[in-house]
């Protein structure tokens, strides 16, 4: 694990007002204990706490090391006991060597490092004690921001897993009914068969060309889907028919890849497949209060015969607008005089 003051410039830059501060608060204990010398005081304190800060910054190695998941917490308190007894004598030691160097001449210095020994003491047990808080801090701070940083990614993993195989479900259903009609077509009517084929390999190069959940344009969406209904066209000729009302200002929207195809799918799997009349499948796109609406609307028959699906396109469908937008985005589904209804809103401005 990387130094957690020496690779942050901001962290650097309070690490030293902090022991600033410290300076000038044992310089007033100093003054305190002795009553006079505050030149003496003043050195003793900013050199003293300058050597303390370079051993508390290498204290940050022999604690990471003690500090490990295996290391069981009564051997832990022992090691960093010990550990702050070496550092108090040496810093202790170490600092009156420096200050009788610098200071050989000055009387009376004995009686103040004798009158100031007990508070220095007693100082550098709690500033020890905190910076092995500090350190302790750092530490589950680390710790926690990691663990939150791989439960997100794990997060969106499943989500894009969860996205893909949503997807999945999609092409492969439309594709084996595709075939199945190319395949009827090629006996009754080759030609036919020729132009379905050609519009599949279209529609086929869009819907595996976008990647995952990219998204793309709403005009993207509304040309791959006349694409779809072409194909459906040309398998049910006159029974199916399609009208547009799109506001221009809803084209470059940008919304998950192929969310609309299912609800297409169902309008025909229910309406055109069940029914003997033409089915004609509406689609209305405009801004609503910050909204995309999307109404699809066919006709079907409404007979109690009538097949019963297993709803597993619009499922997919909620449960994909859930995981891309959370819940900004919503679809409901309406039957009435013959009608069935699908109004889809996803949010504009969605990031």
């Amino acid at each position: 694990m990387k130094h957690p003051v020496l690779e942050n410039r901001v962290r650097m830059v309070v690490w030293w007002l902090v022991w600033l501060f410290l300076a000038l608060g044992q310089a007033l204990i100093y003054y305190y204990a002795y009553g006079s010398f505050v030149n003496i005081s003043i050195l003793d304190s900013g050199l003293s706490l300058l050597i303390y800060s370079g051993i508390a910054l290498s204290l940050w190695y022999p604690f990471s090391f003690l500090n490990k998941n295996n290391t069981k917490p009564f051997s832990l308190v022992l090691n960093l006991a010990a550990t702050g007894i070496i550092t108090i004598v040496f810093w202790i030691l170490i600092t009156k060597l420096l200050l009788t160097l610098i200071l050989p001449q000055q009387s009376g210095f004995e009686a103040y490092w004798t009158a100031t020994l007990p508070y220095r003491i007693g100082t550098s047990v709690f500033i020890f004690g905190l910076i092995i808080l500090t350190y302790f801090l750092f530490v589950s701070l680390t710790n926690l921001s990691e663990k939150k940083s791989r439960e997100a990614k794990l997060e969106t993993l499943v989500k894009e897993t969860e996205l893909k195989m949503l997807r999945s479900q999609i092409n492969p259903h439309f594709l084996f009914n595709s075939l199945n009609s190319v395949s009827s077509l090629t006996i009754t009517d080759p030609e036919k068969a020729r132009d379905m084929v050609i519009k599949l390999s279209e529609f086929m190069r869009y819907a595996l060309s976008k990647k995952d959940e990219q998204p793309v344009s709403l005009r993207s969406e509304l040309e791959n889907l006349r694409l779809y209904l072409e194909i459906e066209k040309v398998r049910f000729g006159d029974k199916l028919s399609t009208d547009e009302e799109i506001d221009e200002k809803c084209l470059e929207i940008k919304m998950p890849v192929m969310i609309l195809q299912p609800l297409y799918e169902n309008a025909i799997k229910h309406g055109v497949y069940e029914s003997t009349e033409c089915v004609r499948i509406t689609t209305r796109v405009r801004m609503v209060e910050g909204y995309v609406e999307f109404i699809i609307s066919n006709n079907y028959d409404p007979s109690p015969a009538m097949r019963k699906g297993t709803g597993t396109g619009l499922l997919n469908v909620a449960r994909r607008l859930e995981l891309f937008y959370g819940n900004k985005a919503s679809i409901k589904t309406t039957k009435e005089n013959g009608i069935y209804t699908v109004s889809l809103y996803i949010p504009v401005d969605y990031k």
